[in-house]
């Protein structure tokens, strides 16, 4: 049994830069690097280097960058049988400006991702019965995202998707959804409301429940996150770290989700494992590099207990 990810496969650009250039400006940068990123690929070593079987299916490009991206992924412990090399497009990249602080802003070029399709639903139907969780974003079409958890919820695999970056769902695929884990920014859009406040980020998550997922969870960044299901909904604070890089913080809270999920741990073991991997994320540069190791996460959790439970920020 595995984790079944689908998703975005991208090169990464990084510039570590003192603040973002304003428009027009050319401003100078402290250093650069490239690393391996995506979406789909961040998660999937996220929840392979905690040691659990995990098959990526998606594409990259036939360049310079395809071979490297397919090896990252294997030398990471994922099986990458379902990575094709698309001869006819380019490997997603993305351009990343990183500030001092850790704050970034990034700008996504699809490329192959943009091609995953037909093809890529036909190995997910292949490989579902050996799935425990099915693992998507929103880097790849739409349509395809539809189509693939339909198509696991109704193999009975349970359903992550991480709706990033934001945009509309069609209402069809919430019941489909075991957990959605937007961040603020996505979840606004989801509900058509700013979330300015506690009272309006917990109405959200309702209203997200209500659409028909099992279960949701907001994630807040160091404000940590807001979790539903029909029961509840409650605040589950955030480890306190020095943040150095927050690129692909979601990514490791969500890689890990999946693998506690898979796993079989409870929803309370299964949210501190995702809140301590996306703190260990934001303490190194880059994507797939600041991943945490099994090793790694599980000294985290025995040095660092449960954050106090906080009043809403």
């Amino acid at each position: 049994m595995s984790v079944l990810v689908l998703g975005s496969i991208n090169m990464d650009l990084v510039a570590v830069a003192p603040r973002f250039p304003r428009p027009g400006e050319t401003l100078r940068g402290h250093r650069f690097f490239t690393a391996p990123g995506g979406k789909g690929a961040n998660q999937a070593v996220a929840a392979a280097r905690l040691q659990v079987p995990t098959r990526m299916i998606g594409r990259v490009g036939n360049d310079v960058f395809g071979p490297a991206l397919r090896q990252a992924l294997a030398e990471a412990g994922v099986d990458v049988e379902g990575v094709v090399i698309d001869p006819e497009a380019s490997s997603g990249t993305a351009l990343i400006v990183v500030e001092e602080g850790g704050q970034n802003a990034i700008v996504v070029i699809p490329g192959a991702n943009g091609r995953v399709g037909a093809a890529e639903l036909a190995r997910l139907e292949r490989w579902l019965p050996e799935a425990r969780v099915l693992l998507v974003q929103l880097e790849v079409p739409l349509e395809a995202v539809v189509r693939a958890v339909e198509q696991a919820a109704r193999a009975g695999v349970t359903v992550i998707l991480n709706p990033a970056p934001a945009m509309a769902l069609p209402e069809e695929i919430y019941p489909w959804c075991t957990w959605l884990t937007p961040n603020e920014v996505e979840a606004e859009g989801l509900v058509g409301f700013s979330l300015d406040d506690a009272r309006a980020i917990e109405e959200a998550a309702r209203i997200l429940v209500a659409k028909g997922c099992a279960h949701v969870v907001i994630t807040l960044g160091e404000r940590g996150c807001v979790y539903a299901d029909r029961q509840e909904v409650r605040w589950v604070p955030a480890y306190r770290v020095p943040v150095v890089d927050t690129v692909a913080a979601g990514d490791a809270f969500n890689g890990a989700l999946a693998a506690a999920l898979w796993e079989g741990r409870s929803v309370a073991e299964a949210l501190r494992w995702a809140n301590a991997a996306g703190a260990l994320s934001v303490t190194r540069y880059g994507a797939q590099p600041s991943m945490p190791h099994r090793e790694e996460l599980l000294a985290f959790l025995t040095q660092n207990p449960p954050p106090d439970r906080e009043l809403p920020p």
